[in-house]
């Protein structure tokens, strides 16, 4: 049959990526306190497509997707990177897994349990023999205001606030080591099941850390360049204000 794709393209210019979106798979990945956890991952691929050709086989994309193993770490990502680069004869390819990760959390003074999701990215790029992988995780946390706090006779404002922490690393790095340094660089966690008791701590305990947006995002990069499999890291911040009709944000990107 005819390859329409591989025919020669009626404009000739390079095309940076091209390929498929939001394919859905089943996915494991490894959990600290469990070994494993099941979840599910929404995918996309793509490859870089020379300016001498139409298209690219999209059929292909899933194709490689579908012999690859469900099981996500460093091994089976760089094969999966490097089957999609053979069978689209490109010189780059490109994935990313994004997935809802979760772990079992306790409340502060209850011990009550319950379940927190993160919303969590794994991208690989490879072209050639080069392979970049940055894994990112949004974290949801709260901040108390340190200005509305110190001139208030009562009281502060408090909001949610998003802790974006993207990483570059050597080794293996934990999903639950980049969610720790996130809520502990904000004024408290945020929490699923909170009885009255866990309230008054999560309240008072909020109260005695005051943050600015620029104070959670400073915190969490201190705390990135102490960790020792982080080579690279962008950490974004955004805080969703409670009394303005605005959010507050602050970004701090580094290599180390």
């Amino acid at each position: 049959m005819q390859d329409v794709q591989s025919a020669p393209a009626e404009v000739a210019l390079s095309i940076d990526r091209v390929g498929v979106k939001h394919l859905m798979l089943p996915l494991v990945v490894r959990d600290r306190a469990q070994g494993v956890q099941h979840t599910v991952a929404r995918v996309d691929l793509g490859v870089d497509l020379p300016a001498a050709f139409k298209g690219t086989h999209m059929s292909r994309f899933v194709e490689a997707l579908e012999n690859w193993k469900e099981e996500l770490d460093y091994h089976s990502f760089k094969a999966l990177l490097t089957d999609i680069r053979q069978r689209l004869s490109a010189r780059k390819a490109y994935v990313v897994f994004r997935f809802p990760y979760f772990l079992k959390q306790a409340s502060p003074k209850s011990g009550s349990p319950g379940w927190m999701s993160y919303e969590c990215t794994l991208t690989g790029e490879m072209a050639g023999e080069t392979m970049v992988f940055t894994l990112a995780v949004d974290v949801p946390v709260m901040t108390v205001c340190p200005c509305s706090l110190a001139i208030s006779d009562q009281g502060a404002h408090s909001q949610r606030a998003m802790v974006r922490v993207m990483a570059r690393f050597t080794g293996f790095l934990w999903l639950e080591d980049l969610i720790e340094i996130a809520e502990a660089s904000a004024s408290s966690p945020v929490y699923t099941l909170l009885k009255r008791e866990d309230e008054k701590h999560v309240t008072e305990s909020a109260f005695a850390k005051p943050t600015f947006v620029e104070d959670v995002v400073r915190g969490a990069a201190q705390r990135l360049d102490r960790h020792p499999q982080v080579n690279w890291y962008r950490v974004e911040v955004e805080s969703f204000e409670s009394i303005h009709a605005h959010s507050a944000f602050a970004s701090i990107e580094k290599t180390k």
